[in-house]
């Protein structure tokens, strides 16, 4: 991972010390559970757990150098500990198979990274909240096809992205469960040279759940499912980030990321103040979704098992639990120092002589009598006007002056359908429904 975009809580897990002292755990807790029913001698669990009491440094440069030698990473790690503890080493690993230990251990390794990803989610709904609710009745526009639509709230804005964040941390809960299941069922998964108990054990040692059937690897449609996820919480990422760059583009600029004393925004152009970050949100959001259709073909493996999936793991794991926990830092940071400018979001409100207000004429009209087709071409004729005087004349005075349009409705009645405040009576019943 490019250390650029790592941060060392979420790095260490993916760390081969890391990795080997999970492989240590599993090993010795099942060895536990063997000694229990009688398979190796209580005095092999003794010695492997004494050893493991001198707080060992756990030597990777050593094992990688075996495992040149074996070709296979899980020997090399079980020959190293056996020089270390000695010849009650023997009893590790009594009927258990290479994926046992690697997809337990896999398993470890997203559980713990899945708990700081929902640590990352608290940090990033808190500032979202925060914000949404300093900007409750900040009036803006909402625009659909880029253009402008009805008057909104940014509070409004922000509390749609709490509302999605909100049900991506639910899945996210929801994966880690998926994924959470450990295996120690041997060779083609039958439990033939390994008890159950064994399995129980362990699972209940390191916090995970059993696998009904594990076929000798945990079914790989649990890691689609948990990529997915991962993918559609980067998608969420990228959702408010694109909406902040947008919302900083010099034509728009009601909001903006927040510029440092010293900062520079161009090597050549010293008044550029860029929306770099939320450009970079948008790109680790494509790594971060990458993993997910590597992680649906990993799915059909041949049988019982092959390892066509291993080396996919080993990437996309790491990298896209790595990307994604900067990418949700990042993005709560953006939020929480956002700088938004309510004078230019009014300002864009009234761009475009008060257009945005032609649906409550056209309700308006047909109240009054008129057929909705008729009310339709007495707005829109009067709002292209508008529109092609880029703003120039006003909405409320042409239909004011308009005789088809003041034979259904009075100047009184066609200027209360200008109200700003109209459009923001139901703001809290929607705040309500996002944070309760």
């Amino acid at each position: 991972m490019v250390p650029r975009y790592s941060r060392p809580q979420m790095t260490a897990i993916w760390e081969p010390e890391a990795k080997f002292r999970i492989w240590f755990e599993i090993e010795a807790h099942a060895t536990d559970a063997l000694a229990e029913i009688g398979v190796v001698p209580k005095s092999a669990a003794k010695a492997l757990w004494a050893w493991w009491a001198t707080n060992p440094v756990i030597d990777v440069a050593a094992i990688d150098a075996i495992e040149a030698v074996t070709k296979h990473d899980v020997i090399a790690f079980l020959t190293w500990v056996a020089e270390q503890v000695g010849d009650e080493a023997r009893f590790m690993h009594q009927g258990m198979t290479s994926s046992d230990v690697l997809d337990t251990c896999l398993a470890v390794q997203l559980a713990r990274a899945t708990d700081i990803l929902l640590a990352d989610m608290d940090a990033l709904l808190e500032a979202i909240e925060r914000r949404a609710m300093e900007h409750k009745y900040t009036p803006t526009i909402g625009r659909s096809h880029g253009i402008h639509g009805e008057p909104t709230t940014f509070g409004l804005k922000l509390a749609q992205a709490y509302a999605e964040f909100d049900r991506c941390r639910a899945r996210l809960k929801a994966a880690r469960a998926e994924i959470a299941t450990c295996a120690i069922s041997g060779a083609i998964g039958t439990f033939a040279n390994i008890d159950p108990r064994v399995e129980a054990h362990v699972a209940k040692k390191l916090g995970l759940a059993l696998e009904p059937v594990s076929t000798q690897v945990i079914p790989r449609d649990r890691h689609a499912m948990y990529f997915a996820t991962l993918g559609v919480i980067a998608s969420s990422i990228e959702r408010l980030a694109t909406e902040v760059r947008h919302l900083q583009r010099t034509e728009v600029l009601e909001a903006e990321e927040y510029f440092s004393p010293g900062q520079k925004g161009s090597s050549a152009m010293p008044h550029k103040r860029n929306p770099v970050l939320t450009e970079n949100l948008t790109g680790l959001a494509r790594l971060v979704r990458s993993a997910t259709i590597p992680a649906m073909e990993n799915v059909a493996l041949w049988h019982e098992r092959d390892i066509s999936h291993s080396s996919v793991e080993r990437f996309i794991g790491p990298d896209a639990t790595i990307t994604l926990d900067f990418a949700l830092a990042r993005l709560t940071g953006v939020i929480d120092k956002l700088l938004v400018y309510p004078e230019r979001m009014q300002k864009n409100l009234d761009k475009m002589g008060g257009l945005v207000h032609s649906q409550r004429v056209l309700l308006a009209l047909t109240q009054a009598g008129v057929s909705r087709e008729d009310a339709y071409r007495l707005v829109q004729r009067n709002a292209m006007k508008v529109w092609e005087s880029d703003g120039a004349l006003s909405l409320l005075d042409l239909l004011k002056a308009d005789e088809e349009v003041t034979a259904a409705l009075s100047a009184e009645e066609i200027e209360e359908k200008f109200n700003l405040d109209y459009h923001f009576k139901h703001v809290d019943t929607i705040f309500a429904r996002v944070f309760g």
